[in-house]
């Protein structure tokens, strides 16, 4: 059975990046002893999402460059420990810093820089530069390579952000996450697993964190199982609030040979009619004065 077992770091983040690489190297380790392939943490965890009321300055002061020894730690911890990691940060740039997520495969080789495209700018990010691409990665496993690609918290809430991974050939999608999962946002990630028959993991904060509420999932994308005629619960693993390790099965096989012969995804797609999709102009009731 090919199968990979993911670690959803739900932990609450600590007053300095100083301390949150401690304890995501403490928490990543104990993962990496429950026989976890990939650990992923939540958004931001270099700062625990605290941008509330910095300016600018303040922001690029607290944000880290890629080359930084929090990133090279969690890179040389993968290789250590045999198992794939997606860290978060706040990401120092030139002008504005990004919200940015970053993976090692099992040999400690920086795989993937994702940064969130969707900031929400109808709030604090609206200062962070923004992404402006969903790339994907192999990474190699113990069931060979595995095809991965990241969305940030608000991209979930855009069908064309896990559309395009799945274009790009994504299987798995990881998603860092720092607000309130209630049934919607549950929601629109089982779509996004139905309609593109892809695995999405999401790390999201514990409870006692401000405006979240734990409750990281795994949605397997597979709707009906082998020889079976009536749909399944996609969502494999739903945790609680508390704070922990939260691991989760994702039976690769299956989801390999579902995507096989099922409807969904890439097979009767129509993309010749879908021209208004790329059109950027915003009509009432949906234009906002913040909107970049």
């Amino acid at each position: 059975m090919q199968s990979l077992n993911i670690a959803l770091l739900q932990i609450a983040p600590c007053a300095t990046a100083e301390e949150n690489l401690e304890k995501g190297i403490k928490y990543c380790t104990e993962a990496a002893g429950r026989g976890a392939d990939i650990a992923l943490f939540p958004e931001m965890w270099s700062i625990g999402y605290n941008i509330g009321g910095l300016s600018l300055n303040e922001l690029n002061g607290r944000a880290l460059p890629l080359r930084s020894d929090f990133v090279g730690r969690f890179g040389r911890l993968a290789a250590r420990l045999n198992m794939s990691i997606a860290v978060t940060m706040l990401e120092r740039r030139e002008g504005a810093p990004r919200n940015t997520l970053v993976l090692f495969d099992r040999s400690g080789r920086r795989k993937l820089v994702y940064a969130k495209v969707h900031t929400c700018d109808f709030g604090e990010e609206r200062i962070l530069a923004r992404g402006d691409d969903f790339p994907v990665a192999d990474i190699d496993t113990a069931c060979g390579p595995v095809r991965v690609g990241a969305m940030i918290c608000y991209d979930r809430e855009f069908p064309e952000s896990a559309r395009i991974l799945m274009l790009g050939g994504a299987e798995l999608i990881l998603v860092a996450n720092a607000c309130p999962m209630e049934i919607n946002r549950l929601s629109q990630l089982r779509a996004r697993a139905f309609e593109n028959m892809t695995a999405i993991a999401t790390c999201n904060y514990p409870s006692g964190v401000p405006d979240c509420n734990g409750r990281s999932s795994l949605f397997d994308g597979v709707a009906y199982a082998p020889g079976c005629t009536q749909p399944r619960d996609m969502c494999v693993m739903l945790a609680g609030g508390g704070e922990g390790i939260y691991t989760a099965r994702l039976d690769l096989g299956m989801l390999r040979e579902y995507r096989k012969s099922e409807v969904h995804g890439n097979a009767y797609r129509r993309p010749e009619v879908y021209g208004q999709l790329t059109d950027s102009r915003v009509s009432q009731p949906f234009i906002r004065g913040d909107r970049r």
